[in-house]
């Protein structure tokens, strides 16, 4: 898209303002915000959200997903990666993967919606070398890809919360939800 869709509203609201909501108002321990956009970090700070500067954006996901992992705190058991075009995320949605991880928690826990796997997923802090040795625009794919034998799907009855967008036509079609 040709604008940061991040700031473009879902039901009067940033996209990215509906994800930190359902980041704050979930079980998660510690929420940390990669940015860009100064207007993201404030949209992070009114949550009392940590926010971290990402300034090798350029490398692709991996460059946010290495600074959330090198942020966490010494005794981090889990990581959650969360996409700030996910409008339709909720905390009900964030604490039922979290709720798998305490059952599993040496497995790599994907949601899967409608069929399709998405986001977030959490990675046990095993992975933690792993996720920081990742490069490029792929996130944490590439680990769930290596160790595909760790990974737990989770079927989520919420289709609605794994929607994201990359275009206009996708994002017109969020709106009209």
């Amino acid at each position: 898209m040709e604008k940061d869709k991040l700031l473009l509203e879902v039901g009067g609201m940033p996209v990215v303002e509906r994800v930190v909501k359902a980041a704050k108002f979930s079980l998660l321990d510690d929420v940390i915000l990669i940015y860009q956009n100064a207007r993201v970090r404030a949209i992070a700070e009114k949550y009392q959200v940590r926010t971290v500067y990402n300034d090798r954006a350029y490398e692709g996901q991996s460059a946010a997903v290495k600074l959330g992992v090198r942020e966490s705190r010494p005794d981090t058991e889990a990581f959650m990666f969360l996409v700030g075009d996910q409008p339709f995320l909720d905390s009900d949605t964030i604490n039922t993967l979290i709720d798998c991880h305490a059952s599993n928690p040496q497995a790599i826990i994907v949601p899967v919606y409608n069929g399709k796997r998405g986001n977030p997923v959490i990675f046990p802090s095993i992975f933690r070398n792993d996720l920081l040795a990742i490069e490029g625009d792929i996130g944490g794919r590439a680990v769930i890809e290596k160790r595909g034998d760790r990974v737990k799907l989770v079927a989520l009855e919420n289709g609605m919360a794994g929607m994201d967008f990359d275009t206009e036509e996708e994002y017109g079609r969020i709106q009209s939800k």
